[in-house]
This record gives C-alpha cells, structure tokens and sequence, in this order.
C-alpha cells in the first residue's frame, strides 16, 4: 500500500505556513509501514516551568502519523484525518533534536492506526503515541 509516489520532499513542500513548518518538522525516512521525522527544539517550544511543552510531543508525532498516512493511504482515497490520539509522556527535554519512528499497526481501507515514539538525542525514549486515522472517499 505503500506509495513511492510521497517522497521526503513533497511532504516538506507542503509545510511552509503550517504548523509542521512553524516547528520546523523534517521528514527523514518513509518506507513500507515506517516514518520517521525530527524536531529541533526551541526556547519558545517550552511550557513556563522550563520543560518541553506537551504540545511540542504532540505536534511531532501527530505529524508523522499523519505524513505516513498520507505515503500509505489506499489509492483513490481523498485524504484522512485523525480520529483519535493516545499520549503518554515518559520524559521530557531543554534542548538538542527529537525523532520521532512512526509504524503503522493497521493499514486498511478505511482506517490506519499508527504507533509513534519520540526520542531525545541521547536515544531516551520521551513519549508513546497511537494514532487512529479515518481514510476520507
């Protein structure tokens, strides 16, 4: 299901003016069942008591559920969009690159559900994520 069609580069086309632009996302890898992206963090991604925002987490791996969606979506389709997502936060960061390693769980013709991990630069695991997807007809 799998479309080589979606590459790295049309999916960072799309996000100048969009969040995944203003958070400065960059799409890394796609490949059958797989995603994976990175953030840098920034000073202003923090929440006031200096850690890491939750929505910084979110929009991370919200973003390359849905990126992956888009490189897997059943040909004909007309789009997606979230229906639901699970977070559990496990740590957090000040600074360095996050990456996020989406795999797809289900893959079906009208629904996908996908399981993200963030990461910090070390390799610590920072968050756990599922992704439930509506396939738009």
């Amino acid at each position: 299901m799998w479309s080589s069609k979606v590459s790295l580069e049309s999916l960072t086309e799309m996000q100048p003016g969009t969040l995944p632009g203003t958070f400065g996302l960059r799409p890394v890898a796609v490949s059958e069942g797989r995603m994976t992206m990175e953030m840098e963090l920034q000073p202003w991604m923090m929440a006031p008591n200096g850690y890491l925002h939750a929505a910084a987490h979110i929009t991370l791996a919200d973003t390359c559920a849905g990126y992956a969606t888009r490189a897997h979506m059943p040909d004909g389709a007309k789009g997606f969009t979230t229906l639901e997502l699970k977070s559990n936060f496990l740590g957090t960061a000040r600074e360095g690159v996050l990456r996020v390693e989406a795999v797809a769980e289900h893959l079906g013709r009208t629904s996908q559900v996908w399981s993200a991990t963030v990461f910090d630069s070390n390799g610590r695991k920072l968050s756990l994520f599922r992704c439930s997807q509506i396939i738009l007809w």
